[in-house]
C-alpha cells in the first residue's frame, strides 16, 4: 500500500472527460441507428405517398409530380373540358373504363373523385413514352376535340380522361393511380380515399 496522497481533483476530471466521450460515442452511434428505421430513398420510391398541393392550379393547366419513378399528370379541367368529355365517346377504345386501369371509384366518365380534377400516369400504355398536353389545339391530331394528349413517339391519343382513342397503338387508358383530397387543397397520390 503505497502512502501516495489521492488527487481528487484530477480523478474526478478524468471521470468527467471519459463520460463525455462516452456520450459523444453513444450519439455518434445512437443518430445513424435511429436514422436506419426510416424509409430509405429506395422505398419511398417504391410506394410512399405524394402529396400536393392543387390550390395554385389554374383551370386548364397541368402540373407533374413524381410517384414511384413515374410522372404524374395532374390537369385541373375547366367547365369546357368537362362537359366536352361525353360528346367524343364514339371515337374512343374503352370510353367507359371498362378494363381496370383505375380504382373503382375512379370509374365514371371522368376517371377521378372530383371531375376538375384529371390525375394519372404520365406513361403511354403503348411502350411507356411521355404523352404531350396539347391544349387548345389538339384538333391537328383528332378532329373536334381541343384538348387531349399525344404521344409523339407511336401516335397514341388520348382524352382529358387520360381515356385512349380508337385505331391507335396504346391498348388501354392511362393509368390512374390511386389518390385522395384529405382536404380541399391537397392531394394524396398513392392512397386510396379512407386510408389516408
Amino acid at each position: 500500500m503505497s502512502n501516495v496522497p489521492v488527487n481528487n481533483g484530477r480523478r474526478r476530471f478524468l471521470t468527467a472527460a471519459t463520460s463525455v466521450v462516452g456520450g459523444v460515442g453513444v450519439v455518434g452511434v445512437a443518430v445513424p441507428f435511429i436514422g436506419s428505421w426510416n424509409p430509405s430513398a429506395r422505398a419511398k420510391a417504391a410506394g410512399a405517398p405524394v402529396e400536393v398541393n392543387v390550390s395554385k392550379i389554374e383551370p386548364g393547366q397541368m402540373i407533374r409530380a413524381e410517384w414511384r419513378g413515374k410522372p404524374v399528370y395532374i390537369i385541373r379541367r375547366t367547365d369546357e373540358i368537362i362537359n366536352a368529355l361525353p360528346k367524343h365517346d364514339d371515337l374512343l377504345r374503352d370510353p367507359e373504363s371498362n378494363e381496370a386501369q383505375q380504382p373503382a371509384y375512379a370509374t365514371n366518365p371522368y376517371r377521378s373523385i372530383k371531375p376538375e380534377y384529371m390525375v394519372a400516369l404520365g406513361v403511354c400504355t403503348h411502350l411507356g413514352c411521355a404523352p404531350t398536353h396539347h391544349k387548345g389545339d389538339f384538333e391537328e391530331f383528332v378532329t373536334g376535340v381541343k384538348n387531349g394528349f399525344f404521344c409523339p413517339c407511336h401516335g397514341s391519343k388520348f382524352d382529358m380522361a387520360g381515356r385512349v382513342f380508337q385505331g391507335v397503338p396504346a391498348p388501354l387508358n392511362l393509368v390512374v393511380p390511386d389518390h385522395s383530397f384529405p382536404t380541399e387543397d391537397t392531394l394524396l397520390i398513392g392512397v386510396a380515399p379512407g386510408e389516408a
